[in-house]
């Protein structure tokens, strides 16, 4: 004889109340994403920016007797005066070259019409139609106008979305620079809760996963970026002595462009054609050595250095993880980008490895 308390649930609502208890995870799940997915950019660009500074912060908190809040906030300080600050002098130096390129613009549209160089005649086959298309252009002040008035539009769209790209970066940055410091001062907990859901998922692996990751991300930060900053601090004091426009603008674009193999030639060599063209040929020649012998070829020292600790990450994963981060997050996406892909890639490849010990057979 069974009573009431030996009766067991029925299949069907078995199945019932795991639907019900899976639909509450997922609405969890996805309410916590949407409730994080703005703050995404700036969660991402911490956690690269302390992972790669770790050391140097365990070493601050030895110094300061172990007081991790004081710690923190003394890296975050660092961190908001060499990420921050410079991002603003870019935008406001950006702003103030914007202005003068437009004064400069209006004057030259104030000016009498510019007649076409003796050499562009010269030129074979199109020279005299190029000359012939000069002369109409510049000769007829509403053809001129019309295509001013053309471009204007345009350009006031770029510059009006330009500017709320960098208001939008900077907040993000403000952010990222705000979650940094929790990142700092209670890393090693959310590193021990990490290693756990990471033991969990991986089979055990947390922590040779975590290490991993961190390695990789530190090498990934220091070796391209690190290389980068030597150059563009490099640049930066060419173009000073140099006495080249727009310096601290300059710097940043070979900060940027150091990234790609080819990117600072791009802007010592303009800067040396600039000198050039003001005919300033001892300085031109100081620009084109300043460039070759230390701003490009100090990559080859500094960025092996950096980098030689962890796996070296393919140009072509650069590359895509500079415009896929620039696409994803926005400006700081430069920041994420490589560092993501870097640790997919050597995620992968400890996969590799793992699979082939398993079963094994031989790495490739």
């Amino acid at each position: 004889m069974t009573g009431p308390m030996n009766e067991t649930p029925k299949p069907a609502e078995h199945r019932l109340h795991q639907y019900a208890q899976l639909a509450a995870v997922v609405i969890v799940v996805v309410g916590s994403y949407l409730v994080l997915y703005p703050f995404i950019p700036a969660i991402l660009f911490s956690a690269v920016v302390c992972s790669a500074t770790w050391p140097l912060y365990v070493r601050l908190r030895k110094a300061l007797r172990g007081r991790s809040t004081l710690a923190a906030l003394v890296m975050t300080l660092l961190l908001i005066a060499l990420v921050i600050g410079p991002s603003v002098l870019l935008a406001v130096s950006l702003a103030d070259n914007v202005t003068a390129m437009v004064e400069a613009g209006k004057a030259a549209l104030g000016r009498d019409p510019i007649q076409p160089p003796a050499w562009l005649r010269k030129i074979p086959t199109v020279g005299e139609m190029l000359a012939d298309y000069w002369q109409r252009l510049v000769s007829s002040s509403e053809s001129l106008a019309a295509q001013s008035q053309g471009l204007l539009e345009p350009a006031r769209n770029f510059l009006v979305g330009a500017g709320k790209t960098v208001g939008q970066d900077l907040l993000q940055l403000a952010l990222a620079m705000f979650i940094s410091f929790f990142f700092y001062r209670d890393g090693e907990a959310l590193a021990l809760a990490l290693r756990k859901a990471l033991n969990r998922l991986a089979g055990g692996l947390g922590r040779e996963l975590l290490q991993t990751i961190h390695n990789t991300v530190t090498g990934v930060v220091h070796g391209i970026f690190g290389t980068a900053l030597a150059q563009a601090v490099l640049a930066l004091v060419g173009f000073l002595i140099a006495g080249v426009p727009a310096p601290f603008l300059l710097a940043v674009a070979t900060f940027f462009l150091s990234i790609l193999p080819i990117g600072p030639p791009l802007v010592w060599g303009g800067a040396t054609l600039w000198l050039v063209s003001q005919g300033q040929i001892g300085w031109a020649v100081f620009m084109a050595l300043w460039g070759l012998l230390a701003i490009s070829s100090i990559d080859n020292f500094v960025k092996p250095y950096l980098i030689s600790r962890s796996s070296d990450l393919p140009l072509l994963l650069i590359v895509l993880g500079v415009f896929g981060g620039v696409f994803a997050f926005g400006f700081i996406g430069i920041f994420i980008g490589p560092p993501v892909l870097a640790v997919g890639l050597t995620l992968v490849q400890l996969w590799i490895a793992r699979s082939h010990e398993e079963t094994g057979t031989p790495g490739a």
